[in-house]
């Protein structure tokens, strides 16, 4: 069935605005858990969702487009595209994972066509008035009209927030980043489902993951006393920096296997009274502003990481405060099939997943050890004082 019959069967499309609604970047949506790279950030979910919890974000599905006007409408639609509305068992649960989309859509008429319908309008206002200006009300009562003129004719925008949802691990993986995309999220899952999640930050996971009270901990500083603070997220990073420079950079995993860290630039550090430094040109792992920074007391709160197994990489960025994670890079997939390519990144998720928990519950036990701190705080302080800087070195 051609993709236009099967949304008019579905009710997204009317004679008059067929044409609009079906523009490539609206038809078909290639969602980053099936390919490419994957920005998102993780949540605990407290009771497991049932298998037949689809059912609740079918009834919960995006109203018709046809029906849009200037108020935004959200509703749930599945992974193929922004249109999807058909959400059963088969849809929903590839793999065994839940995935659906949370769509946004509203229509908007573009600013500079109603500035210059708005402009048309006005000259023909004051031909008719025998005027040579408008005034503001009679402006703003044109602009009324020609944008409820023109909206019936302007293709919706439309917005998705992916989520995948891990069963197995109790693991809810979204792409909702920013403040106000989780934040709509947030509040349509939670309406749907009736379940609240627990977003995995430093504070959360190191309960979850290693029975630690990290807002409990006290203050810490590798360099500069005066700028102690308890920053677990950013003291993990600066933790995976010195073991990857001064030590082997590799981590055991339950089972026997072993990843190895490496943490490079574009670099930022942040403390809250000195503000951010970003260090993004040249190179910044030898660059003097990175060695200032650190000697300064500030910590690293973004860079890049890769976890390696092997021949298998993990790529991303990452920014530690809220444990969000930007364009990770999974291993390639040799499957052709897209069930089966969706699985195996899947897969290669729930892998970087435990690697980085692991990684992280070795450094919370440390961290929460006051004489494991204390001697790691003292190796710490002299791989920073240590650690080459090429500017600096070249002037001496």
């Amino acid at each position: 069935m051609h993709v236009l019959d099967e949304m008019q069967n579905l009710g997204f499309c009317s004679d008059q605005n067929e044409q609009q609604l079906i523009k490539p970047k609206q038809q078909v949506l290639i969602m980053s858990f099936e390919s490419g790279s994957i920005s998102f950030r993780m949540f605990y979910v407290p009771v497991e969702l049932p298998e037949t919890v689809h059912e609740q974000f079918a009834t919960d599905v995006l109203d018709s487009v046809d029906r849009i006007l200037d108020e935004e409408v959200i509703g749930w639609v599945g992974a193929r595209h922004l249109l999807d509305r058909k959400i059963n068992e088969e849809s929903a649960w590839p793999g065994g994972h839940l995935r659906l989309t949370l769509c946004q859509a509203k229509r908007k008429v573009p600013t500079s066509l109603l500035r210059a319908e708005c402009q048309i309008e006005e000259a023909v206002w004051m031909q008719a008035e025998g005027r040579d200006f408008v005034n503001r009300q009679t402006k703003s009562e044109i602009k009324e009209q020609v944008t409820e003129r023109l909206l019936p004719e302007i293709p919706p925008t439309l917005k998705g927030i992916d989520f995948c949802y891990d069963r197995a691990a109790g693991i809810l993986y979204t792409t909702a980043l920013s403040e106000g995309q989780l934040d709509a999220f947030l509040t349509k899952f939670t309406q749907t489902t009736g379940q609240k999640l627990i977003p995995v930050d430093p504070v959360s996971a190191a309960w979850n993951e290693a029975q630690c009270h990290a807002e409990q901990w006290p203050q810490w500083s590798f360099a500069a006393e005066q700028w102690a603070d308890c920053a677990p997220g950013r003291e993990f990073l600066m933790w995976l920096w010195f073991m990857s420079e001064a030590k082997d950079g590799y981590a055991e995993m339950p089972g026997g296997e072993s990843f190895a860290a490496l943490v490079e630039g574009p670099l930022l550090f942040d403390q809250e009274e000195q503000g951010e430094t970003a260090i993004r040109k040249g190179e910044p792992m030898l660059s003097a502003e990175t060695r200032a920074a650190l000697l300064s007391g500030k910590k690293l709160r973004r860079a890049k990481l890769t976890l390696a197994r092997g021949e298998e990489q993990w790529v991303l960025t990452i920014d530690v405060d809220e444990f969000l994670f930007r364009s990770l890079k999974l291993p390639k997939t040799e499957a052709s099939d897209a069930t089966e390519r969706f699985i195996e990144r899947m897969e290669h998720l729930d892998t970087f997943r435990k690697a980085f928990f692991c990684l992280y519950t070795t450094f919370v036990k440390l961290r929460d050890d006051s004489t494991s701190r204390k001697t790691l705080g003292e190796d710490m302080k002299k791989w920073m004082t240590t650690r080459p800087s090429r500017k600096l070195d070249e002037e001496g």
